[in-house]
C-alpha cells in the first residue's frame, strides 16, 4: 500500500512540474523563451505552455463567461514543438487573472512572473490596456509610498500590522492630509487591497491627473482574532483561510478606535470628520457600516461596496444594537456623502434591496451605484475608482 501511494505521489509531483521544468530548461539551455501571455496591440492574448506529453491543456481565465463561482476555460491548441496555444479574441481593459489545467491538474503559468494572491489561491495576471487597465499600470507619474507599519491594539491585546499609503510628495512636504479607511472583505488581509485591489497604482494615477485629492490610504487587517496576514505574523507561514473568529462579531468594529489613534499619531493628517472617509468591500463594506454608525460624527464620507448588511442571527453585540436608530443620528448629524455599490449579479444585491428600502423608508440620503457583474475584484477596483474621485472635494 505504501509502495502504490509512493507511485501515485511520484506521478502527480512530475505532472505539476511538466508546467515548471520544460520552461526552466528552455531558459538555462538558451533555447527560445516562451511568451506567455502575449497581449497584442487590438487587445488579443496569447497564452503557451511547453508540455509535450500533455493530453489535454486549458486557460481558466476571469474574461471567459463564469461557470457558478468559477472562471470559464478555453483549450489550447497543441502544436508539433509540444508547445500548446490559445488566442483570445480581443478582451476590453482591465487587469485579468488565469490558471492553467494540464490533464486535470490546475498548475500556473510558468512563462508569467507575476503572480497574485488572493486568500489561499495564487493566480497569474495581466494587463490590457486602452482604458481602465491603464488607471491599475504603474505610468510615468510622481509615485506614493507604500509602508507596512505594526500599531498597537489596546482594545485587542496585539501588535497588529497594517498598509499605509502615501501620496506622492509626502514625505518632503509639510502639509496634513485627508485619510481613506479601506477595508477588505472576507478572507483578505491588509495585503489585500494593496495587490488586487491596486490602490498604489490608482491613487497615483488619479492624483496625477487632478481627478482625486492628495490622500492617505490607510488598509488595515479586518480579521480581529489576527496579528497579520499568513507569513506575515508570529504563527509562521501557515496555510491562509476564510474560517477566522471575530470577523463579523463586533470585535473589529469596538477596536478601530485604535487604528485611527496610530494613524493621527504618526502621521500628518488632518483629524477632523470632514477629513476622514471609510469605505470597504464585501465583509469591509459591512464593517464601514456599523463602525460609522457606532462612532457618530467621525466620517464624512462613508463608502459600501458589495456590503454585507447586517450580523448572523446568533451574533450578540452592543455594535449591532440600535441599528436604525444610530443610522438616523449619523444622518441627522450630517455627512457628505454616503455611497452605496453593488454589481447586479452579486449575491449580496438582496441584502442590498433591503437596506436601501429601509434607508428610503428613514428618509436617509445616500448614493447609489448599480453596476454589471458581481462580488469581483473588477467590481471592486471601479468602485474604488469613482469614490476617491468624490471625496475630500
Amino acid at each position: 500500500m505504501d509502495s502504490k501511494r509512493s507511485i501515485a505521489a511520484i506521478l502527480l509531483s512530475g505532472l505539476l512540474m511538466v508546467c515548471s521544468f520544460s520552461f526552466g530548461q528552455q531558459a538555462l539551455w538558451g533555447s527560445d523563451e516562451i511568451v506567455s501571455p502575449e497581449v497584442g496591440p487590438d487587445n488579443r492574448v496569447t497564452f503557451r505552455l511547453h508540455a509535450p506529453k500533455a493530453s489535454e491543456v486549458k486557460v481558466f481565465g476571469d474574461w471567459l463567461p463564469a461557470e457558478g463561482w468559477i472562471p470559464g476555460s478555453a483549450l489550447l491548441t497543441k502544436g508539433e514543438n509540444g508547445v500548446w496555444t490559445h488566442t483570445t479574441d480581443p478582451v476590453p481593459s482591465e487587469l485579468y487573472s488565469y490558471w492553467f489545467q494540464v490533464d486535470g491538474v490546475r498548475c500556473n503559468d510558468p512563462g508569467n512572473v507575476y503572480l497574485i494572491r488572493d486568500v489561499s489561491s495564487m493566480f497569474n495576471i495581466f494587463i490590457t490596456g486602452g482604458g481602465k487597465g491603464d488607471l491599475y499600470s504603474v505610468n510615468n507619474v510622481p509615485h506614493g509610498t507604500v509602508a507596512r507599519r505594526w500599531y498597537k491594539s489596546p482594545t485587542l491585546g496585539m501588535d497588529r500590522r497594517i498598509t499605509i499609503y502615501t501620496p506622492a510628495g509626502y514625505e518632503a512636504s509639510n502639509n496634513d492630509y485627508p485619510v481613506l479607511y479601506l477595508l477588505h472583505g472576507m478572507g483578505g488581509d491588509e495585503e489585500a487591497w494593496i495587490s488586487l485591489g491596486r490602490t498604489a497604482q490608482i491613487l497615483d494615477n488619479l492624483i496625477a491627473q487632478g481627478k482625486a485629492q492628495p490622500m492617505i490610504v490607510v488598509m488595515t487587517n479586518g480579521n480581529a482574532a489576527q496579528e497579520a496576514a499568513p507569513g506575515e505574523s508570529s504563527l509562521g507561514l501557515i496555510k491562509p483561510t476564510m474560517r477566522l473568529p471575530n470577523t463579523m462579531d463586533g470585535t473589529f468594529e469596538s477596536s478601530f478606535p485604535d487604528v485611527i489613534q496610530f494613524v493621527e499619531s504618526n502621521y500628518r493628517v488632518k483629524p477632523e470628520k470632514s477629513q476622514r472617509a471609510i469605505a470597504g468591500l464585501s465583509m469591509g463594506g459591512f464593517h464601514s457600516l456599523h463602525i460609522s454608525r457606532y462612532y457618530p460624527n467621525t466620517f464624512d464620507y462613508i463608502g459600501l461596496f458589495s456590503a454585507a448588511i447586517l450580523p448572523s442571527q446568533d451574533v450578540a453585540s452592543k455594535v449591532y444594537e440600535n441599528f436604525e436608530e444610530t443610522l438616523k443620528k449619523q444622518s441627522e448629524d450630517g455627512y457628505k456623502l454616503y455611497w452605496i455599490a453593488m454589481g447586479k449579479t452579486d449575491f449580496l444585491y438582496e441584502g442590498s434591496v433591503h437596506f436601501r428600502k429601509r434607508l428610503d423608508e428613514l428618509d436617509i440620503k445616500y448614493t447609489y451605484v448599480e453596476s454589471e457583474g458581481g462580488h469581483t475584484w473588477s467590481n471592486w477596483r471601479d468602485y474604488l475608482t469613482e469614490f476617491t474621485q468624490l471625496i475630500f472635494k
